[in-house]
């Protein structure tokens, strides 16, 4: 694996303001199925303690980012979810939905099923878990899943994410972007497609303003395709050790890997502190 070029940027954040660390949570913050390590829920405490505000970014759907906010201690926290599709705004055990964008799933429902017989999919239903037309493997969506009897039922609604799981569901994502829609190949066997013109970063922007952070005084951590626009968005980038060479490459700098409890060695050199 070839290390990253780093591009020009600060050392670490300007702490005289407040600033926004943009986090994915898969293989940055954690390993998926794993909990949260002491290392990176200290890091995390300590950019807390700055004053600094610390955005959940992810592809995962709402309800499987909740939990990985109170893992964290986030008493009022800003959570990105299904790579823009939905923002919500967590305070205490509530939550409201500040954004929510969605489409209209027959048409990629129909191709998905034409293109790939077999396919398992599943529609968003934010803040639950999804309609699925087969049962997806343990571990694979978060929340509840909800098998329909016919296909027409996964249409039944508008949802902001669709995942396809197949051996070759990645083929599909050039058609799906020829409709206009975004779609991510988050794996080989993995699709997210959301609405368009979407991203981690269409949605941060809208915090950002939000929380009156200046445009300078943002930083994203990532490691997946699915953050690439976030890692470009952000005044300063980092990658994961682990995350392929485009995302590396695409970074100012980069971090450990996830075994390396990258993720709170970063959070600690933005706010210009080693780890320990």
């Amino acid at each position: 694996m070839t290390s990253a070029t780093p591009r020009p940027s600060a050392q670490h954040l300007d702490l005289a303001g407040p600033t926004l660390i943009a986090c994915d949570i898969d293989g940055t913050l954690l390993r998926t199925g794993h909990p949260v390590s002491a290392a990176v829920r200290s890091a995390v405490a300590q950019v807390l303690a700055a004053g600094q505000h610390l955005v959940l970014a992810t592809g995962r759907s709402l309800v499987g980012a909740l939990p990985v906010a109170v893992q964290l201690g986030l008493p009022d926290a800003w959570i990105v979810a299904s790579n823009g599709a939905v923002t919500a705004h967590l305070v205490g055990a509530d939550y409201e939905v500040t954004d929510l964008h969605a489409i209209e799933p027959e048409t990629v429902v129909r191709h998905a099923v034409a293109a790939v017989p077999g396919i398992l999919i599943a529609t968003e239903i934010v803040g639950i878990g999804y309609r699925v037309n087969h049962p997806f493997p343990e571990g694979e969506l978060n929340g509840e899943q909800h098998q329909v009897p016919a296909l027409l039922d996964l249409w039944a609604e508008s949802t902001p994410r669709l995942a396809l799981h197949a051996p070759e569901a990645h083929t599909l994502v050039p058609a799906l972007r020829e409709l206009g829609l975004t779609a991510i190949a988050t794996r080989p066997d993995w699709v997210d497609v959301t609405p368009p013109a979407l991203s981690k970063a269409s949605a941060l922007e809208k915090v950002r303003a939000a929380l009156g952070v200046q445009d300078d005084a943002t930083a994203a951590l990532g490691d997946g395709e699915n953050d690439l626009e976030m890692l470009a968005w952000a005044t300063t980038s980092v990658a994961m050790g682990h995350a392929p060479d485009r995302v590396r490459a695409a970074a100012d700098r980069v971090t450990g890997t996830i075994d390396q409890d990258g993720a709170a060695t970063a959070l600690l050199s933005l706010l210009g502190r080693a780890a320990s």
